[in-house]
């Protein structure tokens, strides 16, 4: 991390006070506010900002692989399971840039290059208007396509009346 360093000038004014002494709650006390600590943010949350982003663009059908899938659609059904947000979402989080790796889905009929390009569009300015970090690269793997008479394993059974 990159620590920022600040001299105050210690002359005495006419006024008798010293010049850049700290003024109460208003006063400089050291600088800009964004100087003053850090902030971390974790990669699992910009593991799901990056998941809600790519799953916005409409002709994305789901993330990860058919393994990953299935897991997510087992674990979904586990009480306490988790939502799967982060699956097939892969990040690399940096002091002030990340790097995202996304396993997509795409449905049947849709120019996987305008989807890639429109997912990696999405995804890029939310990380970068949530967080503040720089997305240095965001790389798509399109794993498979759905078919649209292909049944989800990702929704629950259609319900069998006997």
């Amino acid at each position: 991390m990159t620590e920022t360093t600040q001299r105050r000038s210690t002359t005495t004014s006419t006024t008798g006070k010293q010049d850049g002494a700290p003024q109460g709650r208003r006063g400089g006390a050291g600088g800009p506010a964004d100087t003053r600590g850090s902030t971390a943010i974790a990669d699992t949350v910009v593991a799901k900002i990056a998941g809600m982003a790519a799953r916005e663009v409409p002709e994305v059908h789901n993330l990860g692989g058919g393994m990953a899938r299935t897991f997510g659609a087992v674990r979904q059904r586990v009480p306490g399971g988790g939502t799967g947000v982060t699956q097939g979402v892969k990040v690399e989080v940096g002091e002030r840039q990340a790097a995202v790796d996304l396993d997509v889905v795409v449905e049947y009929g849709a120019a996987i290059t305008d989807t890639a390009a429109d997912v990696r569009t999405n995804v890029v300015n939310a990380i970068e208007r949530m967080t503040g970090l720089e997305v240095v690269e965001v790389n798509i793997a399109v794993d498979d396509v759905h078919l649209p008479d292909e049944e989800d394993e990702s929704e629950p059974e259609q319900r069998r009346v006997a």
